[in-house]
């Protein structure tokens, strides 16, 4: 297939980008700065709010798989530009330029939109793709971990050092990003399911607990480490020092707090990937494993 892929040089995107490859397919990717060049991949100088860019991304391609978003932000016109109207800017493109099939990557968040400016964000997304007339399907990864990626990458270190800080008790699912990748990949065929919404996992049922969670990191990075559970207003408060410390590069905000604290991100079964499309491939236990040599090898951890 010739895929056009938003979010490219992101954690979830630069994989998604691998699989595409070696699976024999080709690739534009938009890209705001010079990247290296790549047999079978053709970057696209532009942003989402260009829509010339967007034009020579998607024009006559087979299908669209819209990676790129946000996941912090100031406030929520912040999130309504990075998720709402990049997403609405993607669907335009795609009308125009003839394609058809739409994979868009949204998250569990959605499923609370009240919750957080994330997730309302991304909810509104979900509606504008619903709404687009095209060959769409949704995907709601859950919690997304792997080489390259830094957002879970605090909780590695925590490991490291012994005491691994959780929100409160609760349960989430998790997603080994070249599993995702290739689920994602799956979608785009022309044959695959559309006008639906699908929420994939690990094949955990009931998902991890978050002291399962802890464990597995402790096992994962080869030490022996507690999991505490934290208080909601010992997380508001270290959120409001990460900003002040760090600003925009800040990891724990208060729009996350809210999210993070909410008690069941697993999985839905009941949206669940066909079986004979998609199973997970990489058990948690191998994958974060996997990850933690990934990042020591980088020095990382």
């Amino acid at each position: 297939m010739k895929l056009a892929i938003t979010g490219g040089t992101g954690f979830v995107g630069s994989h998604l980008i691998d699989a595409a490859l070696a699976a024999g397919h080709s690739v534009l990717a938009l890209a705001r700065r010079q990247q290296p060049p790549r047999d079978g991949l053709t970057w696209i100088d532009g942003s989402l709010s260009d829509s010339a860019s967007l034009e020579r991304l998607i024009d006559h391609t087979d299908a669209v798989i819209h990676v790129a978003g946000i996941l912090k932000a100031r406030d929520a016109q912040g999130f309504e530009a990075g998720n709402v109207t990049g997403t609405l800017a993607v669907l335009a493109a795609a009308t125009a330029g003839g394609t058809q099939r739409l994979v868009h990557v949204s998250s569990l968040a959605a499923r609370e939109p009240k919750l957080s400016l994330y997730g309302a964000s991304k909810a509104r997304a979900e509606k504008l793709v619903e709404e687009s007339g095209l060959d769409w399907v949704i995907v709601r990864p859950p919690a997304v971990y792997g080489p390259g990626d830094k957002e879970t990458l605090d909780l590695f270190r925590m490991a490291r050092g012994g005491t691994i800080y959780m929100p409160p008790a609760g349960k989430l699912s998790l997603l080994h990003v070249d599993d995702l990748a290739r689920l994602l990949l799956a979608l785009a065929e022309p044959e695959a399911p559309k006008h639906r919404t699908i929420e994939p996992d690990d094949g955990r049922t009931g998902g991890w607990t978050h002291r399962e969670f802890g464990d597995a990191l402790a096992k994962a990075v080869g030490m022996s480490a507690r999991t505490v559970s934290t208080p909601r207003f010992l997380l508001a408060i270290g959120s409001r020092l990460d900003v002040l410390l760090r600003r925009d590069r800040a990891k724990l905000t208060p729009d996350r707090v809210a999210y993070f604290c909410h008690p069941d991100w697993v999985a839905s079964p009941d949206r669940a990937a066909p079986r004979d499309l998609w199973q997970p491939q990489i058990p948690a236990d191998q994958g974060l494993k996997q990850t933690a040599e990934w990042y020591r090898a980088q020095g990382w951890i």
